[in-house]
């Protein structure tokens, strides 16, 4: 709910108004024609005048109408979309807490009806509106939760994500990261599940720490370190991390072993193994190597048949459950598209399993909150491929000594782990751990 704003002094831009600017870039997110982080870069590469001040200004205030559109709209009460956008970018300005610009008030109509916001807020309202959430999200998560569980998650969803740290242990200890950290003006507190976890308060610019610099830590979500953990990565194996992409799970993976071992990190964009690469330098490690492969069928996925002692398949999803860090994905994507999604996923989870070799580990995971992405869709490959079982989520973090708190009920009834943002305060996570005959 939008709230008083705080003061801050700010360098206004010198072109247009501060509104005017703030409403043109929300009508150009709107399109959703690609993802909002890249359109928020190129409007700022557009407006290199800006200070740092005003980029926190049209940032946080873009993010507030991204994450609330729909409850935004129902305030706004407005059909033409220049003043829709208008109203928007007003309500984007109070909800993120900055000052709001004076021509705000530009006509007695704007000015009448920010005046009338409280009455409307307090009004009886479809909660999952007020939580902008989409119909269909709503209802696929009260299938899964029930109401209050949902109307919970759903709440949670609609936050700003926390800054979560992994520590690369195999270069230093967590105290000593935290004493850097520290004395950078930094402040990091442990997170009690997993022992290299970290979470920073505020929203510091961590890339100019000397932690940082120096490859002593990685941003990561809680959640995304969990899934890592369920490889049960050990020294000297041979593990595969099928969907690679920008390769955080993989630098938890090499960390895992030690540095030692090969960790082989797949992915089909060339473009994503390339900005993994500088973190991959940054990190130290020296077992990993990345592949860019043509498709499912390149020649070299077949040479690694069978040879794997554990596979990652953390698969394209959705993405439903990161809607904290991309709230424009609510909005960009449908049913139609997770049905999309799960002929793909089962396409490359089967091409996964062949890598494992007997008595390997096969760990297919999404950031979706999704039963028809997740347990559903691993049903059906335990279905079609015998020689695999499932292992519970619960037996694989155990042996390695890290105990999930109860009160997240973060297992599912066929015991995978379904790490849920209301209860983690986590990104939303699905991993199911399977085992291949053999010995």
């Amino acid at each position: 709910m939008p709230t008083a704003p705080r003061s801050r002094v700010s360098r206004k831009p010198a072109a247009a108004g501060r509104l005017a600017t703030l409403a043109a870039l929300i009508s150009n997110l709107l399109e959703f024609s690609a993802p909002a982080d890249g359109t928020m870069s190129r409007f700022f590469k557009s407006h290199p005048e800006m200070g740092a001040h005003d980029r926190h200004f049209y940032a946080e205030s873009a993010w507030a109408v991204l994450r609330n559109l729909s409850w935004f709209e129902h305030l706004a009460h407005a059909t033409a979309k220049d003043r829709l956008h208008w109203r928007l970018a007003i309500l984007g300005v109070l909800q993120a807490q900055e000052p709001l610009p004076a021509e705000a008030d530009r006509d007695s109509t704007d000015r009448i009806w920010r005046e009338g916001l409280p009455q409307v807020e307090s009004a009886e309202a479809d909660p999952f509106l007020r939580e902008s959430i989409p119909a269909w999200i709503a209802q696929s998560l009260i299938a899964a939760i029930g109401v209050q569980e949902a109307r919970a998650c759903a709440h949670a969803l609609r936050q700003t994500a926390p800054l979560d740290l992994r520590v690369n242990t195999i270069r230093a200890s967590v105290a000593d990261v935290q004493a850097m950290l520290s004395r950078d003006g930094i402040s990091a507190q442990p997170l009690a599940v997993l022992d290299s976890a970290l979470r920073i308060e505020g929203k510091p610019a961590l890339q100019r720490s000397r932690a940082f610099r120096e490859g002593l830590i990685e941003v990561q979500d809680l959640g995304s370190q969990i899934i890592a953990a369920l490889v049960a990565a050990r020294r000297g194996e041979f593990i595969v991390d099928f969907c690679a992409g920008a390769g955080g799970k993989t630098l938890a993976l090499g960390s895992a072993m030690d540095n030692t071992g090969r960790l082989y990190a797949l992915d089909t964009s060339a473009a994503r193994l390339a900005r993994f690469k500088p973190r991959l330098v940054r990190s130290g490690l020296s077992n990993v190597w990345p592949i860019a492969i043509s498709g499912l069928n390149d020649d070299r996925i077949k040479r690694l048949s069978s040879k794997a002692h554990a596979v990652l398949v953390d698969a394209p999803c959705s993405g439903l459950g990161t809607l904290r860090r991309n709230p424009d994905l609510k909005w960009r994507i449908g049913p139609e598209s997770v049905v999309a999604l799960q002929d793909q996923q089962e396409k490359i989870l089967r091409a996964a399993s062949r890598l494992v070799k007997p008595g390997g580990r096969l760990i297919y995971a999404t950031c979706s909150l999704l039963p028809q992405e997740n347990e559903e869709l691993v049903e059906r490959f335990l279905s079609s491929c015998p020689e695999f079982s499932r292992v519970p989520a619960a037996e694989v973090l155990a042996r390695q000594r890290i105990r999930i708190p109860s009160d997240w009920q973060p297992l599912n009834a066929a015991g995978d782990l379904m790490l849920w943002p209301h209860r983690a305060g986590s990104d939303g996570f699905f991993a199911a751990c399977m085992v291949r005959a053999g010995s």
